[in-house]
């Protein structure tokens, strides 16, 4: 696997994690709001590597007086997406500096 191939999975993974913090804090802010039906984010790998996101409503839920959003899920789901994001800019920045070795190396 090249750096271009692992700076593009991390990259990925920057997005996907920042799509999943926007998912969250829409359900958070949307917690009080009568029939709100929670939105989840389901990860996709994909087939050359790194993982794409997509947002839907959450199965099963019913429209009532009150939201189906539990804030502690929120945090746990917010937590997880920090971490991952965290981990990704990680292997980014690592994968752009072997890059920028890679380079040096080559001009001399």
């Amino acid at each position: 696997m090249g750096i271009s191939a692992v700076l593009n999975i991390a990259s990925s993974g920057l997005q996907t994690n920042t799509k999943r913090l926007a998912t969250t804090a829409n359900n958070v802010a949307n917690a009080g709001t009568p029939g709100y039906n929670r939105l989840e984010t389901s990860l996709t790998s994909q087939p050359y590597g790194g993982v794409s996101a997509s947002v839907s409503p959450s199965n099963g839920a019913t429209f009532t007086d009150t939201s189906n959003v539990d804030l502690s899920s929120e945090l746990i789901d917010m937590k997880t997406a920090e971490i991952g994001y965290k981990a990704n800019a990680a292997v980014f920045e690592t994968g752009a500096d072997l890059w920028d070795v890679l380079m040096s190396i080559k001009k001399d």
